[in-house]
């Protein structure tokens, strides 16, 4: 929708400042309805959500749409999974890259260069006139690699929140603005997000990522989507629960438990797992890991 700030700045003020020609879908929801006017243009760049892209290669006709004037396809609000990143890769012969930005940022703080050819994971490179570091909670920088709170410092950083003091000061960090969304850097200067630092799991002292648990999940043939959030465990404080929404019935929890046991480090593994035949999203397509842990609180 056009008042989130990524699609009002990236598509309809900069792709009308270039000169193009914007095709508005009114309904993203309508995977059949949204390829069938995607064939109807030799489209040029495409910009969406991980669940978009995802739900776009589950069309059986997506794949015999026209991508040869295809140079850019962009993922923001929620982190791009490397599976539906190679699936697109292979089915329209670009690939899919990663930005990074938040409305208090307006929204672009990190963009990967669109020359890489591949995807590698990170959501890029600090923008122009933009500074990023990674911060402890004390605020203080930490060296190249560890994990740690993602800060921006930039002319399009917000000054603080409207008539919110007391926000303001949770989040500024002098003019640093505070993210709330753990991550690391590398020696490049590419900057990786490892997940919301609200929706980190706590699993017997070790911090576990509900980003690098779906990306597995994922990846395997008869998951369609997933969502991991941490529920309580008298023996560990918190475990990881799964909420999948599989291609077909014939996954069982069994199969797909063995399936993480076989990829993921013991305490990483899920306890829990539920099937759904759809999960909770904002208007944006992200997927509301919130509602899914308040669900369970109210239980």
């Amino acid at each position: 929708p056009l008042y989130h700030i990524f699609s009002l700045t990236a598509n309809c003020l900069t792709f009308m400042l270039l000169g193009g020609n914007n095709i508005l879908i009114t309904n993203p929801r309508d995977i059949p309805a949204f390829v069938t006017e995607l064939g109807k243009h030799k489209f040029t760049v495409i910009t969406g959500v991980n669940t978009l892209f995802n739900a776009l290669l589950h069309d059986p006709s997506f794949k015999d749409l026209d991508f040869s004037a295809l140079s850019v396809s962009l993922g923001g609000g929620m982190a791009v999974q490397k599976a539906v990143a190679d699936q697109w890769k292979a089915v329209t012969g670009n690939p899919l890259t990663q930005s990074y930005g938040l409305t208090e940022t307006s929204p672009a703080a990190t963009m990967n260069p669109f020359e890489l050819n591949g995807f590698n994971g990170s959501i890029g490179l600090p923008i122009s006139s933009t500074e990023v570091t990674i911060r402890n909670e004390e605020g203080v920088e930490l060296v190249v690699g560890e994990i740690g709170e993602i800060c921006i410092r930039g002319p399009q950083v917000m000054r603080g929140y409207w008539n919110r003091p007391d926000e303001t000061e949770k989040v500024m960090l002098g003019d640093w603005f505070r993210t709330g969304d753990a991550g690391r850097m590398d020696d490049a200067g590419f900057v990786y997000i490892e997940d919301r630092i609200k929706d980190m799991i706590n699993v017997s002292g070790f911090n576990v990522y509900p980003n690098e648990i779906e990306d597995v999940v994922v990846s395997h043939p008869l998951v369609s989507e997933v969502a991991a959030v941490g529920v309580p465990s008298e023996r560990s404080g918190e475990v990881v629960k799964l909420f999948v929404v599989r291609e077909n019935e014939s996954l069982t929890e069994q199969e797909l438990q063995e399936y993480c046991r076989e990829r993921l480090t013991a305490y990483k593994c899920p306890k829990h797992i539920e099937f759904r035949d759809e999960l909770p999203k904002t208007n944006v397509g992200k997927i509301l890991r919130r509602a899914l842990r308040e669900e369970k609180e109210d239980e």
